[in-house]
């Protein structure tokens, strides 16, 4: 595995609830919850990555500049087809366009309040939601 960067979205509803996303015909979690995310691609500014990986995993059209940064996660882990090394950048709207349903690699769609997440959700989400939307933190490591 090379070096990736993701970007992420909390969206959130006017109860605080995040929408999660169920993983479908991916290689890496798939059938867990997730948020709307993925890889940034080559030369795409990161907030742009966002805004477009809403777009196709949940169909929320999103200004990027009307995103906010609320996060980023160093992760360096063992995973069964080698290490995983890279940065997650977290995102939060409470502000989009378009109607919601599940679009590439997602099967379902869910709001989940962040104290009450379920628990097939990819293993070290929780943490993160924890950490960026409800402590305010704003930079994790995740090392192992």
């Amino acid at each position: 595995m090379g070096f990736e960067l993701i970007a992420w979205v909390a969206l959130r509803d006017p109860a605080g609830r995040v929408l999660l996303a169920r993983r479908d015909g991916t290689d890496r979690g798939d059938g867990l919850w997730n948020l709307p995310g993925g890889h940034v691609d080559d030369g795409e500014p990161i907030a742009v990555a966002a805004a477009r990986e809403a777009s196709e995993e949940v169909g929320a059209l999103i200004d990027p500049l009307a995103l906010r940064h609320v996060g980023v996660q160093r992760f360096d882990l063992p995973y069964p087809s080698g290490r995983a090394r890279g940065f997650n950048f977290f995102f939060e709207s409470h502000v989009w366009l378009g109607e919601l349903a599940p679009g590439e690699l997602t099967s379902e769609l869910g709001w989940f309040a962040v104290d009450d997440l379920p628990p097939d959700i990819l293993p070290w989400l929780p943490a993160a939601i924890a950490a960026h939307l409800v402590e305010g933190r704003f930079w994790v490591e995740s090392v192992g």
